[in-house]
Parts: C-alpha cells; structure tokens; sequence
C-alpha cells in the first residue's frame, strides 16, 4: 500500500513513551521515503481537538501502561478525538519493567474501533515512574536499536500490503480489569487519594510542575496546592528543577517498595507483526 504520511501520536507524561514513537515514527518515515510529523497528546489543552487521518497516513500511536491497562483518565480522550479514517496504525505501549498486561490489547482495540487498520504493535520498557530502580535508563541504546529495527519490518510490511491488514494480533484482553498494586504484605495498596507534596525549603514556586502537569490538576498560582484529579503520573515529580516535589504515602510507598524487590530483572520488549 502507498503511504504519503507518517505520524506519531503519543501521550508521555515522563518522556519513555515519546521517545520510543519518535524513533518508530523517524524509522518508518526513512524506510518508506515520506515526512514524518509528531502530535504530543500530553498537555491537557493538546487533547481537546480531534485529530484526522486518512488512508495514505501510517499513524504510530503510544501510550504508557498503567496498572495493566491504559491510563483511564486519558483513555476517552483517544477514543473520542483521534479518527482514523482507514489510516494504517502501529500501536505501542511502554511499560516500567512489570508488564504490559491488556494495555497493547486495549489499544489495538481503540485504535479499530476508531477508523484505523493495525498494521503492526509492540511493548516498548522504559523506566518505571515511580522509581529508578526498575528499568534505569531505559529505552536505552539497545532498546532504541530494536525499534529501529522493528521500524524496518514494519516498513516493508507496509510496502507489501495490496489491502488493509487484519487486526494486528496481539496478547491480552482489552476488556480485561486493571492490575490491582499491592503492598509489601500482599495486600491490595490503596493510594488513589495520593496527591505530591512539595518541600518548601526546596520549592522557588517557578511553576514547572503546573506548567507539565497533563491533568491541570496543581494550581499554578499555589503549587503546593492539587486541586484537580491526581494520576500518580509523575511528571511534576520527575520535571521539578528543584527536587521539591515528592509522594508520601503509605500506601504508594509500599507499592513502590514491592514493585523493587520482585520486578528487577531487566525485561523485555515484545513487537507483533
């Protein structure tokens, strides 16, 4: 099939997602001679437009897992904005060392309901949100080779198509529950309430953890205060110049602290042609 377009659509509120569609997207354009052009769903103001493609377009669109699933406050805003128009897809999901779970599953699904034909998936690793300790530095050098390669692959599948593709097949259930977090002592960890708490010997009040913020949720006027809808992303935690911003809750904190002891050893990604 001629493709005239490529696209990377992705929602990153830490940076892994973004980095691994720009390098498919970069890949995929150089393998099939086109443009490539990228849509950064993560502000809150960028989701309120729907986005339009076409046949001819090759969308790579990604999203980060979260507890298994994708994220569910970010979630409506793919199904209702982005319109696929026969366009063909790839679709990638990052995850932070655990698993992937039903995410890639649900995004394919998303993704035919919405007008796109999937062409192609993978599940990318990239450092866990919460910690450094689960996937430091991932995508790294290696991961990012992979992508090229997978790039490729999907590239001269494209190439090859005389019609559009059936359903890429992919594991998981998109119905499926989200992973339920759990504590140090097995226990189902509760931390939905959690909201970050800023240091004020280290806070200058500069704004950047509002400006980030994908949900709108801290007042920019008053950054110790989050009067919005909190989804433990982490964003104002990783991108605060100041180190001032920080979780500490229990709950959370076991969580993270389980998450460390039983899923270190380095994963891996997974790609679905």
């Amino acid at each position: 099939m001629e493709c005239k377009q490529v696209w990377g659509v992705y929602w990153s509120a830490t940076g892994n997602t973004r980095r691994v569609v720009e390098r498919l997207a970069a890949g995929l354009a150089d393998g099939l001679g086109q443009s490539c052009r990228m849509v950064d769903l993560t502000p809150q103001n960028a989701r309120a437009q729907p986005r339009r493609f076409r046949a001819g377009d090759l969308v790579v669109v990604g999203l980060p897992t979260y507890a298994g699933k994708l994220p569910n406050k970010i979630l409506p805003d793919v199904q209702t904005k982005l319109q696929g128009g026969g366009a063909l897809a790839v679709g990638v999901v990052t995850f932070g060392n655990r698993s992937f779970d039903n995410a890639l599953a649900e995004l394919c699904v998303t993704l035919e309901t919405d007008g796109f034909h999937t062409v192609a998936a993978a599940a990318f690793v990239g450092r866990h949100a919460f910690t450094d300790r689960l996937a430091a530095g991932r995508p790294d050098g290696d991961d990012l080779r992979q992508a090229d390669a997978f790039a490729r692959c999907v590239a001269e599948r494209v190439r090859a198509l005389a019609a559009p593709p059936a359903p890429a097949a992919v594991p998981g259930d998109a119905a499926a529950a989200y992973y339920v977090p759990r504590g140090t002592d097995g226990q189902p960890a509760k931390f939905l309430k959690a909201k970050p708490q800023t240091d004020p010997g280290r806070c200058c009040g500069c704004g950047v953890c509002a400006r980030v913020c994908p949900m709108g949720a801290i007042n920019p006027a008053d950054v110790t205060q989050v009067t919005g809808t909190c989804i433990k992303c982490q964003a104002c935690v990783r991108r605060c110049t100041r180190g001032a911003k920080y979780f500490d809750d229990a709950a959370f904190q076991s969580h993270v602290a389980m998450l460390e002891q039983n899923f270190s050893k380095p994963a891996e990604n997974s790609v679905f042609l």
